[in-house]
């Protein structure tokens, strides 16, 4: 079973998003009045635990389900599981699934519809989607810019290409987050290149005997 529901989060506020002749028209600032639109879709399939355990037919029914879905770096995988002691086996099995696709499973379980079938996993799977509505817009503006106003495409470009090419479109709404973040990993290049001893630097180099393969002189 698979189900799709789709929610809209808006980045601008209701100054940024009113589409209008006047809006366009009396920006002055350097703000784009055209701001990416987020969309979310959620996907569910359920398999069946049994006695804690995914068996093999339910391992190659979420295979080709995640096939079909194509699930791709940027994509948000989630286990929702019902059961009071937890199918820990069972989700494990999921995980390893999952992360041999070079995916990571979150801990955030979105609002899915219906309740999960007794005995049933559901997984979940959120992909986000961004557009820029209403780009290009070179007619809403007149030629005549007496309010030193902005372009009404002003924006267009930049903002559209950025919603194209983000791996997770949610990262438009808060950011990315890293937990993980280590000074230690971001410094390790400049470390190794100052302590690393330069090729050459015991005075001694080393050459590879060449043969002369053209008739000598």
């Amino acid at each position: 079973m698979m189900k799709k529901i789709a929610t809209w989060t808006v980045l601008a506020l209701a100054t940024s998003l009113a589409g209008c002749t006047g809006a366009a028209y009396s920006n002055r600032s350097l703000d784009s009045v055209h701001q990416p639109v987020v969309r979310n879709a959620i996907y569910q399939f359920d398999v069946a635990a049994s006695n804690g355990e995914l068996p093999p037919s339910e391992q190659g029914r979420l295979q080709g389900w995640l096939d079909a879905m194509g699930v791709r770096y940027g994509d948000r995988i989630a286990i929702e599981d019902p059961s009071v002691y937890g199918a820990t086996s069972a989700q494990a099995t999921i995980r390893s699934v999952i992360e041999r696709r070079g995916l990571l499973v979150s801990n955030d379980v979105p609002v899915t519809t219906g309740a999960v079938p007794q005995g049933h996993l559901r997984v979940v799977v959120t992909r986000a989607s961004a557009h820029v509505p209403g780009c290009p817009d070179w007619a809403s503006k007149s030629a005549i810019n007496t309010a030193n106003a902005t372009s009404s495409n002003y924006g267009c470009a930049t903002n559209s290409n950025l919603a194209a090419m983000v791996a997770d479109p949610n990262d438009l709404i808060k950011g990315a987050r890293d937990d993980r973040h280590d000074p230690a990993t971001a410094t390790r290049a400049i470390k190794t290149y100052r302590e690393r001893p330069q090729t050459g630097a015991s005075g001694q180099i080393s050459r590879e005997p060449t043969s002369n393969g053209g008739g000598g002189q």
